[in-house]
């Protein structure tokens, strides 16, 4: 049931897709990236980051970023003195969930 859905989604986006371009083509000097229609990745990826770091982790992900942390000496020493996700953050960029 899950098949048929999704393929009767598809055909509407690509009825939908199909008739847009052909009733309205774009010329070839558009950019819709200058419209604000697409963002950089770097800056899609800020907002991605931001969006996950608004929740709290849980007591598993704290625990995998330990282990992480514990690889390296002076993370681990930060980990005691600063926490782990200052610690994971300073030594490892940004937390990957």
């Amino acid at each position: 049931m899950k098949t048929v859905a999704i393929l009767a989604l598809c055909f509407l986006v690509v009825i939908c897709v199909a008739s847009d371009a052909a009733t309205d083509p774009q010329p070839a000097g558009d950019n819709p990236a200058k419209e604000g229609l697409f963002v950089e990745r770097e800056q899609a990826s800020t907002v991605v980051r931001q969006k996950r770091a608004a929740g709290q982790l849980s007591l598993v992900q704290l625990e995998s970023l330990r282990e992480v942390c514990e690889a390296n000496v002076a993370c681990e020493h930060m980990m005691d003195i600063n926490g782990i996700i200052a610690a994971y953050t300073a030594y490892y960029g940004p937390i990957p969930y």
